[in-house]
């Protein structure tokens, strides 16, 4: 059924989203003491699915990568679909309604300086528009760009939908030097790194200042309506974040992660309030105590890796992440995982536990059986 809600400082908007604005004051309140080192206790967000909307499906398709590319839908009834599916869930612990803008892809700026966008394989993925020497690559801002009015439409209509009562993720930017791979694919960019490391260093800078104009000019859209920021990590925040990566480091050692990632790396962190770091798998742990000498990190998120033991496994990572005085996001492993780290660091205090958000068993099928055991699992570590 669809009611009136008024989330303050906006319009009336009909919605069935179970939220109130009580509860998004009390999401502020608790993340902002979480990012402060302030909250005693874990963040646990934990969606069901199973609730009854209220209303009939719409017809459109919920906007995924695998669909991203059909332009035939407008802006405003991908929105309707989307509020429909946030309609049929439960928000328990520290969960709030958000949509994912990772739908266009990881690394979607390389689309919006010209890469070739995708997705015939079911999933996103970006290819060079020509094949040139690095010398002769050169990055420039097109404001015009397919899938940057295609991003900026939708956030628009999403603010016009739902007033403040939704949160709409930043889309995957990409890490710097991963959108760099996109132009100089394979082993390309691994050559240049020894062969041209002049051309290295100038594109990673023309490629830093467009990915911030990119991420001003997209909050420019979602805010002031938009009730926080956030990305594809579903870390809330409410002043500018962003989880920053460089995943095509797991091929290269130290010594060129100091020289070729690490000054760009510092330079976002500078630009953006509360930067989080994506370590991708056990390639990137040598890289770990270099990412944390960088004063203005406020965190790590950990990625085990497929088929890699699940995050209550790692307790040298996240002795280091602890010792070093920053913010632990987790992804796996359930309430056990968060009992291992317990036990590994001593306590929970600053860690963020994000596996329920993306358990498929939970989010994709009616889920609604397993809320009393997971509300027991919640009150274990403080959280009603």
């Amino acid at each position: 059924m669809l009611r009136q809600t008024r989330v303050p400082g906006y319009p009336i908007v009909n919605t069935s989203i179970d939220f109130s604005p009580e509860r998004w004051r009390r999401i502020r309140e608790t993340y902002g003491k979480w990012w402060r080192h302030e909250l005693e206790r874990p963040l646990i967000p934990i969606v069901l699915k199973g609730r009854d909307p209220g209303r009939p499906q719409p017809a459109a398709p919920l906007l995924s990568q695998q669909n991203c590319t059909d332009l035939s839908w407008s802006a405003e009834e991908l929105i309707d679909r989307i509020d429909y599916e946030l309609s049929c869930l439960s928000y328990l612990g520290d969960a709030y309604p958000y949509f994912n803008m990772h739908c266009f892809g990881p690394g979607v700026a390389a689309a919006f300086l010209g890469a070739r966008l995708d997705n015939t394989s079911g999933r996103v993925r970006f290819f060079p528009p020509d094949d040139r020497p690095i010398q002769d690559i050169h990055l420039v801002y097109d404001p015009d760009n397919l899938w940057l009015q295609r991003i900026k439409a939708i956030y628009r209509a999403g603010m016009e939908r739902w007033q403040g009562q939704v949160l709409m993720g930043m889309t995957d930017l990409g890490g710097t030097l991963d959108v760099l791979q996109t132009f100089r694919p394979g082993e390309r960019l691994l050559f240049d790194l020894r062969d041209a490391p002049a051309e290295v260093e100038r594109l990673t800078w023309e490629i830093h200042e467009l990915w911030h104009r990119f991420f001003v000019e997209l909050n420019a859209v979602l805010q002031p309506v938009n009730p926080g920021y956030s990305d594809w990590s579903t870390l809330y925040s409410d002043v500018p974040s962003y989880i920053l990566q460089s995943d095509i480091t797991y091929m290269i050692g130290p010594k060129m992660f100091r020289l070729f990632a690490v000054p760009e790396l510092a330079a976002s962190c500078k630009r953006i309030a509360r930067p989080f770091y994506h370590l991708d798998g056990i390639g990137q742990i040598r890289h770990l105590s270099t990412i944390l000498q960088i004063p203005e990190l406020a965190g790590v998120q950990w990625i085990h890796g497929d088929g890699k033991p699940d995050s209550g496994n790692w307790p040298e990572v996240f002795q280091a992440i602890q010792a070093g005085h920053k913010l632990i996001q987790v992804t796996s492993g359930g309430f056990p995982a968060l009992d291992a780290i317990r036990s590994q660091i001593g306590t929970l205090k600053g860690v963020h536990y994000s596996g329920f958000l993306w358990d498929d068993a939970l989010i994709n099928q009616n889920a609604t059986d397993h809320e009393p055991e997971l509300r027991l699992g919640l009150a274990r570590y403080g959280i009603d």
